[in-house]
Parts: structure tokens; sequence; C-alpha cells
């Protein structure tokens, strides 16, 4: 454990004081390996809560249970290092058996050995290969990440100016400053939209009340923040993937949601203001017209403006063809597990435990409550019947029956009724969407369906049964990276030869900087306040590749949105198709490897005269293409979906067909420093005929170009096949997926 003292005070020459002084008071002599009466020894830790008491008496309290445990004959103990400011404890050496002596004293919660463990953060950047110490441009300072979202929690320790000189000559954006609310040289722009001046009584300040916007720029751009937690949980070190880039806010999201005036109205204003990325966790209206959608428009103008604009793929997965943004010029993310999972257990009064899922900081320290079935409990008074009230609604639960009780409630719920009615946990139940947790504003598990039977069967076998609900746990997940069950799943039903998601990235319970003012688990009444918190989502997953592609622009400012998309891509690692449902409509082209993704070796990109010849081809006319782009494009050379010059291949084809045909027209660049030659490897199933032409690239310059095709014959064996074209040049492989499906009816 690490004690983490403020550079800004005077801690450090306080502390040293005061070890000094405790050595003085609690140590006789150094042990020494050749005393004769030496036992082995190892270091312990101490933890005796949060007691509240002067450091005094708490050193004469520490010297007192050292002084119990001491072996008669062993070497005295000293303590070596004690706790104070936020909880109570300290570290000695012991044997077992003076470790095991210690954990039986009054006024002591837990002993346990000071284990080694390597230093790490909230995990998910260092789980898709970003480290705190990864090389970094000396120009990542000079980026500029745009956030749309709730607005942010400005006096958050992620948003610290700390090292950080004035904003890039290139800002030209303002701050919304007010009485509550003030910019610094992290936080350098700050806006906030409400075009129906409806504010729903929060105030008039780009400031995050949710929690949601602090939660996303944390994770793009937040400064590393040590011992950060939810209460305990997902302990670590809190940052985003451009640590040093600067984050322009634009809060378009209010207490009743966001609407697409706010949000192209954001757009406007940052794309003016100079951002160089557009972090954008919104979503859930789509429309066959990309001109439809506010997003996708201005996405659009972003990108023509070399701004690129990355997007959340949607949770309503895992039903096919869900994806709530999916325009050819932004980037669609999906949402993976990380190594990391959080289990809740569930223990009855006959000694049997269950496992469950949920993110659960409260502690019933193992006591057996009364448990009862939310069926048997119903507000009668309130016209409720048992078929109503056994899934814990709110107000459907009886409080009388209820208050402090654990509730048994069938399906998928963040049990509000059993809140609200004072239980004092609940449990829910169901089979799907299991691998992730969330909060509850009591203690809950999310328990399956088989294990929900053996406890409802345990409540009407005994006359008083009992249960208890314990602290959540952290365990290793073996399986990660999985796309969730709940991130939305391609094909891309308006462009179908356009495959989307086009990236997988960490969704699934990320630790970032929250709102103290937004609630935890989104139920009125649950007053928990914390400075960070654990959600899911493709919001989660979206401001990873924001940040990494920051990171990316920070090494090639010069680079446009298209070609940073592409070194994104071409250098993700595959999942597999076996053990992900729905193959590269889940996951893309794959999991982002931001380290590799700085030196791709080649580029696919694309310029706005490209996305206007795209969009000729999908059926729009001249006339609103001129409206859209205020130029004289044309129409006079138009481009097939499948021949957009995009990092991806996607060919569907009709359940009816028989046989497939079709090819692909790709250019690419060549962004490496030297000579080189790039031979093509092209795997896939059997009954495909895949073939790269010409299948050798010779490269001689940095930014020369190079053509090939792609063409694809055979039939198909399944609904949806995954092949993939592999570039190398002996040391950098350049790969993009490949998919061919039966096309929906």
């Amino acid at each position: 454990m690490k004690f983490r003292m403020d550079s800004r005070s005077s801690a450090p020459l306080l502390w040293i004081s005061l070890l000094s002084f405790a050595s003085v008071l609690l140590t006789c002599h150094s042990p020494s390996s050749d005393h004769p009466n030496v036992r082995h020894s190892s270091t312990y830790i101490v933890y005796t809560g949060n007691t509240k008491t002067d450091e005094a008496s708490a050193l004469s309290q520490y010297t007192s249970f050292l002084h119990k445990v001491s072996d008669s004959d062993g070497v005295p103990k000293s303590v070596l290092y004690y706790y104070k400011r936020s909880f109570n404890g300290f570290v000695a050496k012991l044997t077992e058996k003076e470790a095991e002596t210690m954990s039986r004293l009054d006024g002591v919660v837990s002993v346990f050995p000071n284990r080694k463990r390597q230093l790490h953060t909230t995990r998910s950047w260092d789980f898709i290969g970003l480290p705190l110490n990864v090389q970094r441009a000396t120009t990542e300072s000079d980026i500029i990440v745009g956030v749309l979202d709730s607005g942010i929690w400005p006096e958050s320790e992620s948003f610290n100016d700390k090292g950080l000189g004035p904003p890039p000559k290139k800002w030209k954006g303002t701050c919304q400053s007010s009485s509550n609310f003030t910019c610094n040289n992290k936080i350098i722009g700050a806006k906030y939209y409400r075009s129906d001046g409806s504010f729903g009584g929060e105030e008039k300040s780009p400031r995050d009340n949710d929690g949601h916007g602090t939660h996303i720029s944390s994770t793009v751009a937040g400064n590393p923040v040590s011992q950060a937690s939810m209460l305990g949980l997902a302990a670590g070190t809190a940052r985003g993937g451009a640590i040093s880039a600067r984050i322009a806010v634009y809060k378009v999201c209010w207490v009743d949601g966001c609407y697409d005036a706010d949000i192209l109205a954001a757009f406007d204003d940052a794309i003016a203001d100079g951002v160089d990325i557009l972090s954008v966790s919104l979503g859930g209206l789509n429309d066959e017209n990309y001109f439809r959608d506010g997003l996708a428009i201005g996405a659009f103008h972003a990108m023509r403006n070399g701004i690129l604009t990355v997007t959340s793929a949607g949770n309503s997965g895992p039903k096919p063809g869900s994806l709530a943004n999916f325009s050819p010029w932004s980037i669609s993310v999906a949402a993976s597990t990380i190594d990391r999972k959080f289990l809740t257990k569930v223990g009855l009064g006959d000694n049997r435990t269950f496992e469950g899922i949920s993110v659960n900081t409260f502690d019933l320290k193992e006591q057996q409550y009364p448990i009862i079935y939310g069926g048997d409990a119903p507000n009668t008074k309130a016209g409720i019947d048992g078929l109503s009230s056994r899934f814990c609604n709110e107000g459907s639960l009886d409080p009388n029956l209820a208050k402090g009780k654990i509730v048994l409630c069938e399906g998928r719920s963040k049990a509000e009724g059993a809140f609200v009615a004072k239980a004092v946990g609940a449990l829910t139940q169901g089979q799907n969407s299991r691998d992730s947790g969330w909060s509850f504003p009591l203690p809950a598990s999310y328990i399956d369906l088989q294990d929900a039977n053996s406890i409802f069967a345990y409540i009407n076998s005994t006359r008083n049964p009992t249960a208890t609900i314990f602290r959540t746990n952290e365990e290793n997940d073996p399986l990660a990276p999985m796309v969730a069950s709940f991130s939305a799943r391609g094909p891309n039903y308006v462009s179908p030869d356009i495959l989307k998601p086009d990236l997988v990235a960490p969704g699934v319970d990320i630790l970032a900087g929250w709102s103290p003012k937004g609630s935890v688990s989104e139920i009125e009444g649950d007053n928990r306040s914390l400075q960070f918190n654990i959600i899911s989502g493709t919001s989660m997953s979206c401001p990873h590749v924001s940040g990494a592609a920051a990171y990316i622009k920070s090494f090639h400012p010069e680079w446009s949105p298209s070609a940073i998309q592409s070194a994104l891509m071409t250098t993700a690692r595959p999942l597999s198709p076996r053990i992900n449902r729905d193959a590269e409509f889940a996951y893309g082209a794959g999991q982002i490897d931001p380290a590799k993704a700085v030196n791709p070796g080649l580029v696919y990109d694309a310029s706005e005269v490209d996305f206007v010849r795209f969009l000729c081809g999908q059926g729009y006319s001249i006339k609103t293409l001129q409206l859209v782009t205020g130029d004289n494009s044309s129409c006079s050379v138009s481009a097939k979906a499948s021949d957009l010059n995009y990092p991806s291949f996607a060919l569907p084809t009709p359940a009816s067909n028989v046989t497939v045909s079709g090819s692909f027209k790709r250019t690419v660049t060549y962004v490496g420093s030297e000579k080189s030659t790039y031979k093509a490897t092209v795997s896939g199933p059997p009954g495909l005929k895949i073939q790269a032409n010409p299948s050798v690239l010779s490269f001689t310059s940095r930014g020369e170009k190079q053509s090939f095709v792609v063409s694809v014959e055979g039939s198909l064996e399944a609904s949806i096949v995954s092949a993939s074209l592999l570039w190398s040049d002996g040391k950098i492989q350049v790969r993009s997926p490949i998919v061919v499906f039966h096309s929906p009816q």
C-alpha cells in the first residue's frame, strides 16, 4: 500500500517528523539476522478502519497491539509506518502466528501480508498496450480534444493544469466562465448549449452535474491521478490516453437529454475553435439519410476541416444492425472487456454462497438479514399485486414488508422499488448482460436464473430465511477482450459495403473521473458523492479511441482524419470470430493498439473528394452535395461504396445467391522513411478465392501512393465469413478485415 503525500502542503515534513518520533518512541532496537531468538517474520498491514483518534492515542494503541502479540523471547516490535489521513492502521514485521493473533484483537479489522504488486493504472490503457511511460511526442500538449457531452467538473484532479503552458496559438475558442466555473491551461475552453432556453433547473454553466462528461474527458486526456478508486474498488492510477493534451468542453446534454440542435451548434463552434479531435459518446437516433443525422452532419464538416470525429457505436446490442453511429467519415467504436471483472457474492443463512455481478460498494459486514420474495410484498394500498411487485419497480413494494430485508426480485433492474421501500438489499436476476456490472442504490447483486431459483426455494423452505450481500470483489478475467453483449452490432444497414463498427476498445467497468453531483446509480435518493466512478458502455470505449487518436496526432500533426483512422484500424489486434458473436460486425478491425499505430507503414487515406464521390454513388444529388459542401462538387465521377478508400472490406450478397463475386479498389500511401516493399498475404475460409492484384507494392519515398484491387469469388458456407488482407515488409504488418455476408432481405 502506498500513502499519498500532497506536494502542495507541508505534509512531507510533518510525516518525517512523526515517523522520527515514532521510531524513537516505539523502537527498542533494530531486528538483526544474527539475533539468537529471531523467528521468520514478514511485513504485514494491520488495518484498523477509521477510528478518528489523535496521533498519540493511535500510536499508543499500536504499541499495545504489538506488545500483546509479541513472542516473549522474540525481537521487540516497532511500527514501520502508519496511516492517519483517510483511514487508520499500521505496518509491522510479524511472524505468521503473531499476525493470526493480531487479527483477533479488538479494534483490528484485518491483517494481511504486504504483497508485492506491479505498478498499474485503472487498467484499461495498460491493457491495450499504452502504459504511462510510453514514448510521447513533445507536441502532445498542442493537441486539442473537443468533448461533446454533459460538461465537466473542473476541480477534478484529472484536469489540474500543473506543468502546462498557455493554450496553443491555434486555439480560437472561449470559456463561458461564471461565478462557479473557470477554465485553466488543461480545460482551455468550455461552452454550454440549450437552444430552447429550458435548463430543467440546472445551472447555466458548462459544469457537469451528471458525471458522464467528466468520465469521458478524463478517459481521453485526464492527468494521472494516483490512488484513484470508486470507494476502494479498481484502485490505481486513473489517467487518459493523451495525458498532456488540452480539453475543450461543449456541454450539449442536460437532465432531459441531448438534442441535435445543440449538438450541431457545438460542432459548429468546435470546428471554428480549432480542435484536432472530437469525441462524441452520444447516439440513439439514426436515419437512412446521412444528412438527416445531426452527428453525421457535424462529423462530415469536421472531416472537411481536418478534424477526426470519434463516436460510440451504441448500446443496443447484440441485435444485428443496431448501430447508432455509422457514417464513413467518422470512427464507430464498439465496447470490449478488460482483464478485470467485478463479482458480488450472496451468502444464505444455510451457509450456501452464490456469485452474482454488480459494482457494490456497500458493506453489510456479513450480517444476515431476513430475505423475502418481491412477489410476496406487493404494495396493495397502491393497487399493486404480486405479479407486478416481483419486479421491484418503484412504488411496487410495501415498505412495511420490505423494510430492513433483502428482496429477491425478478428481471434485470436497479431494484428502485426495494430502495424506495427501505429494503436493506436486493437481488435481481437474468441470463442476459452478464458481462458487465453496474451500481445499485443499495447493496445488490445480479444473479443468474439457476441461482435465483435456488434462493427462491430456500426462502420457501424455512420459517426465517436470511441472507447477506458482500462487498464486490475484483477478479481477473482471462477471456478478455470480449465484445460486450450490450455493444451495438453491424452490419451498416445504410451502406452495407462499409464495415461498421470500425474498432473495439475497453468499455466495460471503466474507472474514470466523476462529478460529485452525479448520481452513482442514476436513482433519486442515492446520495453517494464520488470523485471517480465505474461505468460501462460504448460511451466509455469511444474516448479510448479519441485519446489514442490524439496520441497519434501528436506524432503526425499533418495526417488527415482518414490517415489516423487507418493507422488505428490496420494495427488493431484482431479478435476471434469463434468466441465473439457476430465476428467483425461486433469488433470491426479489432482492439486498438495505440503504440503500434504511430508507425503503421501504409495508410488508406481519403479526402472530402472521395466522400463526395461515395455520396454520389449512394444516390445523393449534385444539388444536395453542392449545398453540403458549398462548392461546385459534381457527380461526374461517382464511386461504388465498395470502392471508397476504406481500411476494411465488406461484401454483402443476397441470401438466395449460391455464389458470391465482388471487387474492391484501394490505394495506400507509404508513411515510412526508407525504401520498402510490401507483399500481400490473404487468409480466408474454404470456398472463397480472395486475391490482391498486384500482390507486391514497392515504395521509394514517403508519401508515395500505390493502388491495387482485391477480388472475391466463391460460395458462402455460413451467413457471415471472416477473412483478411495483410501487407507486410517483413517488419510492419498492415492488416485489413474482409467480411463476406448474407445481407438482410
